[in-house]
């Protein structure tokens, strides 16, 4: 090991194994960006001392609440809340929902400690209902604590964080689930290709996305999740989700060209990263991770606000017990085929398409509001249908069997704001397809190279007379920026030009989608003909023939049941 120190809970030969002791023993760089550069490289990851060493001074670093437990507490009640009573005989807090902590090298001494750490932190720490990733975070801080109490004060010291620019573990079930979201709406943006052959290999891509903390809290062997811990406790979360993306990106190259099929994709993630060490290194995979150009911590945040405040709205807070595994198919919600019918699309092919859309309106389901079939072909009746329907999803088949859309984040109604006139409204969560004779999607252009306005009080300035706070309308039901992604409003940007920002428009003449050089989709008053071309918003294309024939039409909305029921 080269220092008696870290060795009481380690198998000294596993540990050589993982991790050899060959590595600096000191550290002298004490300014942030240095220290952010030397946990990026590794400096101190082959190192056992020196990882303890940083470690320690990195959470010591951590602003947190004034009473937080330190060692003397453990010393004081570990005692009494084990006694002399094997761990075996003693459940794991309810809050890890049966998480098994991972042993990575640690000795059996050290398997028991986690789980005594584990039940003293959830006598400590009553407010936590959710934390499934907390006992590989114990386990791994065991390997660089010199006993028991000192590796509860560091995990205490992370859980007791309250700086709101630091964010480090998910504590409850719904900031657990909103991460899940936030995941999902990356994945569809970074991981373009690794997320159709999800689409088209599990039934639920949502379901996929719901196991991305696992990934890196308990299925990462410890030479590698050392290392994004590593990273981790210098830059916060946002690392996570890189190095999340990343594994997605190495698994979709791994299965590319193969023919071989499973029957269980998301078990397939899993073995993969388990097994990781056989295709990608630690550096490599880190290397993808900091090379993908992320949205901004403030756009992040307000995602994740977005995500949090629907999530609220549908009373998904806390996981209750009567609810088995297999019901989470009710919080991230696929087409249901019993009730599904369209004249366009398949349930596949409907999925392929709820798979693009924002998740927290994934969470709904589609709701049939206007077809040509049922109610003619009127450009009236489509605004009588849709009016107070956001957003919305149009889909339209042509005479010669091609088949294209659009997804609409603004309700329609929002046209009668220019008084007759044709001008452009929506937001940058639009975006265009088509499905036949090949699947494509183009999104708005802005948000693959995104420059975000500066200025934080623009970015964050309430929109509605008495708004006290950004906060507050996220979390405002009737506030526009609680049904829409704040990231995505073109205000939040330095746009180029105006025709970046022409998402939808319409008066009783036509509806277009997408200008600025071209139109993406023009419709006539009698949903008949319509014409589609190349247009700055979403540098796209033609999604069908230029000059088309409508053969039908429908328009979707979100139904969302758990509201209803």
């Amino acid at each position: 090991m080269g220092t008696r120190e870290y060795n009481r809970f380690v198998d000294p030969d596993k540990m050589e194994a993982m991790i050899p002791d060959l590595g600096p023993k000191n550290i002298i760089n004490v300014d942030f960006q240095e220290i952010k550069q030397l946990a990026r490289q590794g400096y101190w990851a082959k190192s056992h001392s020196l990882r303890g060493k940083v470690y320690q001074r990195l959470i010591e670093e951590i602003p947190c609440r004034t009473v937080t437990p330190d060692a003397s507490v453990y010393s004081d009640i570990v005692g009494k809340i084990v006694g002399k009573r094997s761990t075996a005989s003693l459940p794991l807090p309810e809050f890890v929902e049966n998480s098994l902590a991972p042993t990575y090298c640690l000795n059996p001494q050290g398997e028991e400690a986690v789980q005594k750490i584990l039940l003293c932190i959830a006598n400590q720490f009553p407010d936590i209902s959710y934390c499934p990733t907390l006992p590989a975070i114990v386990a791994l801080l065991l390997h660089y604590s010199i006993d028991e109490a000192e590796c509860f004060e560091k995990t205490c010291h992370i859980l007791a964080c309250n700086d709101p620019n630091k964010r480090f573990i998910d504590q409850s079930f719904l900031a657990f689930e909103t991460s899940c979201m936030t995941f999902g709406d990356l994945a569809t943006k970074y991981c373009q290709a690794a997320h159709r052959l999800l689409v088209e290999a599990s039934e639920d891509v949502f379901q996929v996305y719901s196991d991305w903390l696992r990934w890196l809290f308990g299925d990462l062997p410890l030479s590698y999740f050392a290392r994004v811990f590593d990273v981790f406790l210098v830059e916060g979360y946002k690392v996570l989700y890189r190095v999340a993306l990343s594994i997605l990106k190495f698994f979709y190259k791994s299965r590319v060209g193969k023919t071989t099929e499973s029957e269980n994709v998301k078990q397939d993630i899993r073995k993969f990263v388990r097994d990781i060490h056989q295709t990608v290194s630690p550096e490599k995979l880190l290397d993808k991770a900091f090379s993908i150009r992320l949205f901004s911590r403030k756009e992040i945040y307000l995602l994740q606000m977005a995500n949090e405040a629907v999530l609220k709205q549908k009373g998904i807070t806390v996981k209750h017990k009567s609810v088995s595994p297999s019901k989470r198919m009710f919080v991230h919600l696929a087409v249901d085929p019993g009730n599904f019918k369209s004249e366009i699309v398949t349930v596949k092919e409907m999925r392929d398409i709820w798979s693009w859309i924002p998740e927290r309106f994934a969470l709904c389901q589609p709701l049939l509001i206007f077809s040509t079939t049922q109610h003619g072909y009127s450009l009236t009746r489509l605004y009588y249908h849709c009016d107070g329907h956001e957003p919305t999803l149009l889909l339209l088949k042509t005479t010669e069997k091609e088949v294209c859309g659009a997804y609409l984040s603004t309700d329609w109604k929002d046209r009668n704001k220019f008084g007759g006139k044709l001008s452009f409204f929506g937001t940058g969560e639009c975006f265009v397809f088509r499905l036949k004779p090949r699947v494509q999607r183009y999104v708005w252009v802005v948000i693959k190279h995104p420059e975000p306005v500066k200025d934080s009080a623009t970015v964050l300035q309430p929109t509605t007379s008495g708004s006290s706070s950004q906060m507050e309308d996220l979390q405002n039901p009737d506030h526009p920026s609680s049904r829409l992604s704040p990231f995505l409003a073109a205000r939040h940007f330095h746009l180029p030009s105006k025709t970046e920002s022409m998402f939808m428009a319409g008066n009783n003449d036509c509806i277009i989608i997408g200008g600025g050089g071209g139109q993406a989709l023009y419709i006539d008053e009698d949903l008949n003909r319509g014409h589609t071309g190349h247009c700055d918003t979403f540098n796209n294309e033609p999604l069908c023939s230029e000059n088309f024939h409508i053969s039908s039409l429908e328009v979707w909305g979100f139904w969302d049941a758990d509201i209803q029921d």
